[in-house]
């Protein structure tokens, strides 16, 4: 320390022992410029510090502010936030917004929040549809496989993920299982899937396009609303916004 600035710790909790000790302070040291001073019993980090010339200011350990959500990027907890603002205790089953049930998707795009319309299929350890759709302009639509929830072969791979990126879709959410996990996680696609399996789908059954899907405790209809993010997935009927 120098001879203009010294530090002092007052380790006192009662407010008015901080003011005493602070009134102290400036009769004994009165060639003192900084006080700090924590309020806290054994902590040496202040939360605000005194300049004898300039008075009180926050110090860094003072509670941080926090800027207002991001509304472009359409973040899970941000969206129930708003659109969900009932208690869960009270709130009962008719929610305009559904979530799926945490826990079953995981994250193997490399693009980890996304949304956009959903385009359904329905299908079963078969996916000559989800080739068709990816190979589709996709507009920035979420394609939402119901695979069963199959985890004996895949039903997406890097060169279907790629169509997609091609293609312009959002993402890929797959009830059921993908494959070249690796290459699909440098894309820049949203995709989510129950597991990875190596081995290919079966072609012979093309399943359902366009039809209303039910997994994980929520029915997702074509032209409905889908978020996603590493919180988890949302559906809306509706387009939400922040």
């Amino acid at each position: 320390a120098n001879n203009h600035t010294l530090v002092y710790i007052m380790q006192v909790q009662p407010l008015n022992a901080l003011r005493w000790g602070l009134g102290q302070a400036c009769n004994l040291l009165g060639s003192v410029s900084n006080v700090a001073v924590s309020p806290l019993l054994g902590s040496n980090k202040p939360f605000a510090s005194m300049n004898l010339n300039k008075g009180f200011s926050a110090s860094s350990n003072s509670p941080p502010v926090y800027p207002p959500p991001d509304a472009s990027r359409l973040g899970t907890a941000d969206l129930t936030d708003v659109h969900m603002p009932d208690p869960v205790d009270i709130a009962g089953g008719n929610r305009k917004v559904q979530v799926v049930q945490p826990g079953l998707f995981h994250d193997y795009g490399g693009k980890l929040r996304f949304s956009g319309q959903a385009v359904t299929i329905k299908c079963y350890e078969n996916n000559p549809l989800v080739r068709k759709a990816l190979g589709e302009p996709g507009a920035g639509k979420v394609l939402v496989v119901d695979g069963g929830g199959s985890l004996r072969c895949a039903l997406l791979g890097d060169q279907l993920a790629a169509s997609g990126v091609k293609n312009g879709w959002s993402g890929v959410i797959v009830n059921g299982c993908i494959r070249d996990s690796e290459d699909i996680g440098a894309m820049p696609l949203g995709v989510k899937a129950l597991a990875t399996h190596p081995l290919k789908s079966s072609k012979r059954d093309p399943g359902l396009r366009d039809v209303p899907v039910t997994f994980g405790g929520v029915t997702i209809k074509p032209g409905d609303w889908v978020y996603a993010d590493k919180d988890g997935i949302l559906v809306s009927s509706t387009q939400l916004s922040l």
